[in-house]
Formats: structure tokens, C-alpha cells, sequence
């Protein structure tokens, strides 16, 4: 097989290029994304890369998926996946950002130079698999990403509409020869639902845990598989799936409710007075869960909360079944406060706080035996080494144990199936919730009130350039402006237990403001005048931040 680079730039001609008063496009924590309309360009030079990441990669399997995550629906997205369902290497974020960015008649002199400078063989084979969520204009990007990567004479696997943690999971089953599993919808399902059902039992209902779950697809693709789940659950857990064919993420989605802190729409009355609910958002990776009480009081459990039921559940095991393993915990600068004391003073786990993005979270998670890591948005997974998953097997197997510790040690190892390690999967992530909760015969109130959030808010600033915010301290403190800082400080002072810091965002001209105190009045008080000193010291454009409803 012989590529003529000159076929990337006779290829390319049909795609637009960036027009000159564009700003340059970053490959950021998400990979690239925009509003769909100025991505067919960035999706071609996209496939273009996968080939030769691939060929990079001794022509392992890399994965390219189309989705805007949590976005409106006008946006649209694209990320590669690195061999074992990572996200793509950092270095390599550089070389997508540069080759998306030059103009058109030097495309074919900036493939030849990454060719040169990462010494790829283009006579090498390159496989690429690629999928989509449900965006009314995914089929067309996607058709620019197969065109990129067959102008470089890659074999493309095109896997039509599935989660974003689903390709991440094909593409590991592919690299590791199916050690991982079958690399097939349906070989991820079995999977997953084998493993659930074993750690299910003959009971489905426990204690104050009932089984049933209202379910808001935030009408994207999770919507349409979890559909799938239902059928092959069989009743070993009872969903009722809604928000699943209109706008995706409009006023529904794990990001709205977390953001919004309060119920989407779409949700029967009698799931909002007495149910478990759970939303993920548009490509499924991320999920939370909620309820209202008796009062009438809105309550969500977010990543924090599911990081610390995960991780107290998982060391109880560990330590029941005899097995000597370190595991740890991994946060960024928005997890709550109160869950970083309750994990560290009460259940006695370690934990790392990294910058923002899972790519941070998961590298930081694979230095423990066992790393639990979830942002506080509800994106996150565990990661178990090589070590554990032999102590635990070997556990399971040693007969000088006893029959309890071996049973232990077996369900951990279901665990072990439930879990989708590769990258946080809203699907794999509920499963392990519904486990967890179902073992402890506890209720959402029950599982509420293991500690007590301090009250938070998340606001945001839209900026002229983001870029003139650069943070340090895993995003926790400004560098510049000059004297932002200080000026956040002197606001937080004022508060009882506050804490705020600024972040701009990875794909979009926002600045997030984080805000915690004692009380959800005193949080809204502080994220308000905090983002106002931002829209003032950094370049705000349009309306000035109000502050938000109590």
C-alpha cells in the first residue's frame, strides 16, 4: 500500500476551511467543538489524523467519535481515542490543533511534517473506528471524518449512533485482542447486564431500595440505549425512560440539572414526589441523580456524591475479603468541599485534586491499586491495576480464606465487569450506583445523608478570548489578570466557609465560576460578585452576570 499526500489536499478541497477572520480553533479538553456548521473542515483533517495516529500506534485501533457532550443542539464535537479508550495523548493534542488551523495549501506540507517528526510509516495499515450521537448533522460530519481517512487509505469501522463510552470501550476490546470484552453493541451490553444480574441476586427490592428508576435520557443517545438495557434487565431493574426524542439537552440532561439545580422537564409528578431519578447528558458519559423530598426540597447527588458511595462500598469489600491494596480518590477544584473532609476524616481514603478534564482525573487515578475518580458534573469511573485484579482473582480462589472472604473476592471481580474503565460511562456508572444502594438497602434519602454539601453555584462569564485567564494549582488559583486573584480572595473573606475560583472554559469563550459557603444565599451572593470582578478584569462581552434565583 502506497499514500500520495497529495491526495489529502485533493480531498480537502471539498471541505471549507476556516474563514480569515475566524479565531483559530483549540483541541481542547473535549477534543474540538463549535456550532456544527463550521466543523466539516475540522472533522476531515480529523480523520486525516486518526490514520496516522493509528499508523503511530503499530496500526492499533483508534476511535473517533462525533458529539458535542452536554451542548445545545446547534454544536457539534470531535475527539480521538487513544489504543486503550484513553483520551488522546497531549502531545498529539498540539498536532490536531496545528493541523486543523493551517490553511488549505499547506495541509499536504503539514501531514508530510507530522509523518517525518513522529517517523510513520504511511505504508503501514490504519484502522479507525468511528461513532456519532444522535445530532441531526452527525451523519454529515461523519461522512467528512470516513473521507479523511480513507484520502490516507485507512480501513474505517463506522459504528453508527452509540455512546461516547461505548466506542472508547470497542476500541480497548480491539487493542487488547477482546481480553477486554466483545467489541460489538451487543458485547457491551451482556456484559454489562451479566454482571449486574450476578451481583443483583434473587431480590430486587432491599431494606428502603426499591426497584424502580426514573430515567432522563436528556433525548440523546443514552435515551435510545438504555431502551435496549430495559429489554435485556428483564426486570432486574425496573427504568422508566423519558426525555427521548426531543431537543437534545434542552432543559434536560445531566448538565442542566446539575447546573440548574433543579428537576428537567419531562419527569412525571409522581417520579419528582417520590422516586430515584437519574439524568445523563447528550453522549452519555455523564449522570446524576436526584429526588424531592416531602418538603418539597430539591436534592441532587452528583459525581462527589456517587465517587464517595463507590469508593466506601469498594473498601469495604477490599478489607472484608483480606486483600492489601491502596486506593484512592481523585477530585478536581469543583468537588464540595464537605466531600473532600467526609472522604478524608471519615471513610480514611486519600485524595488528589488534578485540573479539570478526565484526561487529568484518569492519569492521576492510575497511580493508586484502585482509583476512583469523578468531577463533580457526574463524569468518572474507577480505574483497577493489574495488581488488584490479580490479588483480587487470587483471593477469590485461596482456600486458606474463608467461604465469605472468597465470595467477596468474587464480587468484587463482578464489580470489576460492571465497570467501564476506559472513561466515565453514565450507563456502567448507574448500574454500579443501582448496586451499591441495593446492597446497603438505602433509599436516596438514606444515601443523602451520609454528609451534609455546603451550598454551591456555578456561574458563567462569556469573554472576548478566554485565553487572557490562565490559571495554576489544578485550576484552583488566577495567575493572570494581574490581581484577580487577590480581588476573588478579599470577596471570599467575606463569606462564612467560602470558596471560589475561576476557570476558563476548553472549548468555548466562558469563564465558570465556582462558589460554596455555609448557605445557598451567601453562594449566590459570592459566585455574583465574583463573576462581576471577572467580567470587569477580564474582557466580559454582552449582559453583565445577574445573580441567580434563590
Amino acid at each position: 500500500m502506497s499514500v500520495n499526500l497529495r491526495s489529502v489536499f485533493a480531498f480537502a478541497k471539498e471541505y471549507h476551511q476556516r474563514k480569515e477572520s475566524q479565531k483559530e480553533i483549540q483541541y481542547g479538553t473535549a477534543g474540538f467543538r463549535s456550532h456544527a456548521d463550521n466543523l466539516d473542515y475540522v472533522m476531515y483533517r480529523m480523520g486525516v489524523l486518526a490514520a496516522l495516529r493509528s499508523r503511530a500506534k503499530a496500526s492499533q485501533a483508534i476511535g473517533v467519535m462525533i458529539t458535542a457532550s452536554h451542548n445545545p443542539e446547534h454544536d457539534n464535537g470531535v475527539k480521538l481515542i487513544d489504543p486503550l479508550g484513553e483520551m488522546l495523548e497531549q502531545r498529539w493534542e498540539k498536532l490536531a490543533t496545528d493541523l486543523v488551523n493551517v490553511p488549505d495549501n499547506e495541509l499536504e506540507a503539514q501531514v508530510a511534517k507530522i509523518c517525518e517528526d513522529e517517523a510513520i510509516d504511511n505504508n503501514e495499515p490504519a484502522k479507525v473506528f468511528v461513532g456519532m450521537d444522535t445530532r441531526y448533522h452527525s451523519p454529515q460530519l461523519s461522512r467528512a471524518v470516513v473521507n479523511g481517512i480513507l484520502a490516507l487509505k485507512g480501513m474505517v469501522t463506522e459504528f453508527g449512533i452509540v455512546t461516547t463510552p461505548m466506542l472508547h470501550y470497542f476500541v480497548t476490546c480491539t487493542n487488547t485482542q477482546h481480553a477486554y470484552g466483545s467489541p460489538t453493541e451487543e458485547g457491551y451490553m451482556n456484559k454489562l447486564i451479566a454482571a449486574f444480574k450476578i451481583l443483583r441476586g434473587e431480590s430486587n427490592e432491599h431494606g428502603n431500595y426499591t426497584n424502580q428508576l426514573y430515567y432522563d435520557g436528556a433525548n440523546g443517545v443514552g435515551s435510545l440505549k438504555m431502551l435496549g438495557f430495559v429489554k435485556r434487565l428483564n426486570g432486574s431493574l425496573n427504568v422508566r425512560v423519558f426525555n427521548s426524542n426531543g431537543k437534545i439537552n434542552f432543559k434536560c440532561g445531566a448538565d442542566f440539572v446539575k447546573t440548574n439545580h433543579r428537576v428537567p422537564e419531562g419527569l412525571p409528578e409522581e417520579a419528582l414526589s417520590c422516586g430515584r431519578c437519574v439524568s445523563v447528558d447528550g453522549d452519555a458519559d455523564r449522570v446524576v441523580y436526584y429526588f424531592t423530598d416531602k418538603d418539597g426540597v430539591f436534592h441532587i447527588l452528583d459525581g462527589d456524591r456517587i465517587a464517595t458511595l463507590l469508593a466506601g462500598y469498594l473498601k469495604d469489600l477490599i478489607e472484608k475479603c483480606g486483600v492489601h491494596l491502596e486506593m484512592g480518590l481523585v477530585q478536581t477544584a469543583y468537588a464540595n468541599g464537605a466531600s473532600t473532609d467526609y472522604i478524608v476524616n471519615q471513610m480514611k481514603i486519600p485524595v488528589s485534586c488534578t485540573r479539570t478534564g478526565v484526561k487529568h482525573l484518569h492519569h492521576k487515578a492510575l497511580d493508586y491499586d484502585i482509583g476512583v475518580y469523578f468531577e463533580a458534573n457526574g463524569h468518572g469511573t474507577i480505574i483497577y491495576s493489574d495488581k488488584a485484579k490479580q490479588a483480587i482473582r487470587a483471593a477469590s480462589k485461596d482456600e486458606t480464606l474463608s467461604q465469605e472472604q472468597r465470595n467477596t473476592a468474587n464480587r468484587l471481580l463482578h464489580i470489576i465487569d460492571l465497570t467501564n474503565e476506559t472513561v466515565g460511562d453514565a450507563i456502567s456508572d448507574m448500574l454500579l450506583v443501582e448496586t451499591v444502594l441495593h446492597a446497603k438497602g438505602w433509599n436516596l434519602e438514606d444515601w443523602l445523608a451520609s454528609y451534609t454539601d455546603l451550598p454551591n453555584v456555578l456561574e458563567k462569564v462569556n469573554l472576548t478570548d478566554r485565553n487572557v485567564i490562565t490559571v495554576t494549582d489544578a485550576d484552583r488559583v488566577v495567575v493572570s489578570p494581574t490581581g484577580l486573584q487577590d480581588t476573588i480572595n478579599d470577596i471570599v473573606a467575606k463569606f462564612p466557609k467560602g470558596r471560589s475560583f475561576v476557570r476558563p472554559s476548553g472549548t468555548e469563550d466562558i469563564v465558570r465560576v465556582y462558589a460554596e459557603a455555609d448557605t445557598r444565599a451567601n453562594a449566590i451572593q459570592l459566585a455574583f460578585e465574583v463573576a462581576n470582578v471577572v467580567f470587569d478584569k477580564a474582557g466580559g462581552i454582552g449582559s453583565r452576570p445577574v445573580k441567580m434565583e434563590y
